[in-house]
């Protein structure tokens, strides 16, 4: 890491954590492999939220307050209800893989990406498609030729989603109508040698991009120019701002492998470092 930067650990001994989110002033992520969703209050100790068989990965909130969360190999997306986890959409017929990451709107609807292609057995990158789980549970596809969505934010105006394509190296945005169905589709961001994964807003209009292959957490400008880099050891995972003002950036490395050798070696960690511009829109 660049010298100067202070980053501290918040916590580590994970196996491949994703989707780092603040919300209720605690910073809440999946890790795949253990097959958790956790919630961790800064100076607290990890505190399991539910477990999901089918492997977790995005979440999200309703307007109600409960959570949404992706199943990934099973391809659903399921609401934490009192009783329990409960289906609120079942993707398996509309998608061709693992389901992703995810961001909620503010009114409540899902859009849910997918890696498109069986990537730890190495198959060849295919497009895919974007979906939306609207508020009564209906599905429906608002994007497609996309390249492993994954990642993906809403502007506080709730007028942009942004996502990151992993394979086609590019943050690619869309306009948002009010009944939820995406237009106007551009290239936000070419990357370069860089590959999306996770992703957060600020205020500033910039975007933090998390690249696994280039080990690195990006701050990027609409039309790709780079503002800061933070270099790290392994792999870049995903990042969320958080904490107080939302001037934390947390950030999710780790090592993508298959999952006895992630759950022996436990390289997942986050850290945290103070940033100057906060964080804004969705998640």
């Amino acid at each position: 890491m660049q010298s100067g930067i202070h980053i501290e650990t918040v916590v580590d001994g994970l196996a491949f954590a994703e989707a780092p989110r603040w919300h209720d002033d605690m910073l809440w992520f999946s890790d795949f492999y253990t097959r958790k969703v956790t919630r961790l209050r800064m100076g607290g100790e990890p505190e399991t939220v539910c477990e999901v068989a089918g492997q977790p990965s995005g979440l999200g909130w309703l307007p109600d307050g409960r959570m949404l969360v992706v199943s990934m190999t099973d391809r659903r997306l399921l609401r934490l209800d009192n009783d329990g986890l409960n289906t609120v959409a079942d993707l398996s017929a509309v998608l061709p893989h693992h389901c992703n990451d995810m961001v909620v709107d503010h009114r409540g609807r899902a859009y849910i990406g997918n890696f498109g292609f069986d990537l730890l057995n190495r198959a060849a990158a295919q497009s895919t498609v974007l979906m939306m789980v609207d508020t009564d549970g209906s599905v429906r596809q608002v994007a497609d030729d996309l390249l492993f969505p994954n990642g993906c934010v809403i502007t506080p105006d709730h007028a942009t989603l942004i996502v990151a394509e992993t394979f086609g190296k590019r943050l690619t945005a869309f306009d948002i109508a009010d009944d939820g169905t995406l237009s106007g589709r551009r290239v936000w961001a070419a990357l370069g040698d860089a590959s999306p994964d996770g992703i957060c807003l600020d205020a500033e209009a910039a975007v933090w991009v998390a690249s696994p292959p280039t080990s690195e957490f990006l701050r990027v400008r609409e039309g790709g120019a780079i503002l800061d880099r933070i270099v790290v050891p392994d792999q870049a995972i995903a990042c969320t701002l958080g904490g107080p003002e939302r001037r934390t950036l947390f950030m999710v490395t780790g090592r993508v492998s298959r999952e006895q050798r992630a759950l022996a070696e436990r390289t997942g960690r986050i850290q945290a470092m103070r940033v100057q511009v906060p964080g804004a829109g969705l998640p």
